[in-house]
């Protein structure tokens, strides 16, 4: 479900018959629940609007979710050189260069 571009992760606990979701992609912990599915939607936009509220009320900037975008500028040339890179490899540039971030974020 999304929801002013809010996203959630929903899981469903059998043993109490319940639907539990979080909002994802913030630093902020947002939880929600709900026995149906009109149960969990609603909870889920008014957790949103409650955390908006809450932030506002605050006079603090509510965290918004990460796109998974972002503008890298760089050398021409560097381009031209990961292109080749990323085509030997058989991969798009785009998941070659994410492949390698992921590479260095493991190895931390």
């Amino acid at each position: 479900m999304n929801y002013k571009g809010y996203g959630c992760t929903i899981r469903f606990d059998d043993d109490a018959d319940i639907f539990h979701g979080e909002v994802t992609g913030l630093r902020d912990v947002i939880t929600f629940q709900g026995r149906t599915v009109d149960e969990l939607k609603t909870a889920f936009r008014d957790s949103v609007d409650d955390y908006l509220d809450y932030c506002a009320s605050r006079g603090e900037p509510a965290d918004k979710p990460y796109s998974g975008r972002f503008l890298l500028r760089i050398d021409p040339s560097l381009h031209r050189r990961l292109v080749e890179l990323s085509s030997d490899e058989g991969e798009s540039l785009n998941n070659w260069i994410a492949s390698r971030l992921g590479e260095l974020t493991e190895a931390e």
